[in-house]
């Protein structure tokens, strides 16, 4: 029976997503001012756009080259820096805990290169590559055409909504 004066909650229940955004290296203060607030943005949204209910936990590294070289050589076997590396964590959480996800880890000078390259604003790339990062921790792949269609098209979904262009596209 309903109360008087109570009303019904219609709401469904908040995705309680956590995003650390961890500035390993000075130079992203320097490169991009609010940087923190734009990885935190781009993570929430690829989050936001799998349609799962279940909550997650990513975190996000703002590096510098040297710290992306070392990973991707111990991890990947390449001597060098690259923009984006994901570390999917290993899922052993109680069923009813944020799942964690993993981490995202960036190199700011690749990321200033190629935006820079590319003809791009730095913080429209962070944007796009904090989105493609998490969205491999959420098990989506580029190895094959099929897959790599699937993710280019997810990616290009959520950066509209975040109001970034196709990063597929050559810039006008």
């Amino acid at each position: 029976m309903k109360q008087p004066g109570r009303r019904r909650s219609r709401r469904r229940a908040r995705r309680a997503d956590t995003v650390a955004v961890v500035i390993a290296a000075p130079e992203w203060r320097r490169r991009l001012r609010g940087a923190p607030a734009i990885a935190r943005r781009a993570a929430r949204a690829a989050l936001g756009a799998t349609g799962t209910r279940h909550s997650g936990e990513v975190a996000v590294v703002l590096a510098d080259n040297r710290l992306s070289r070392r990973l991707n050589r111990t991890w990947r076997g390449k001597d060098k820096p690259t923009n984006v590396l994901s570390f999917p964590a290993a899922g052993s959480e109680p069923q009813d805990a944020p799942r964690l996800l993993g981490d995202v880890v960036l190199a700011g000078g690749v990321v200033a290169a190629e935006a820079a390259a590319q003809g791009k604003r730095i913080s429209a790339h962070l944007t796009h590559l904090v989105v493609h990062g998490v969205l491999h921790l959420l098990g989506h792949d580029h190895e094959r055409g099929c897959d790599a269609q699937r993710m280019e098209a997810l990616e290009i979904r959520i950066l509209s909504r975040l109001g970034v262009a196709n990063p597929y596209e050559a810039p006008p």
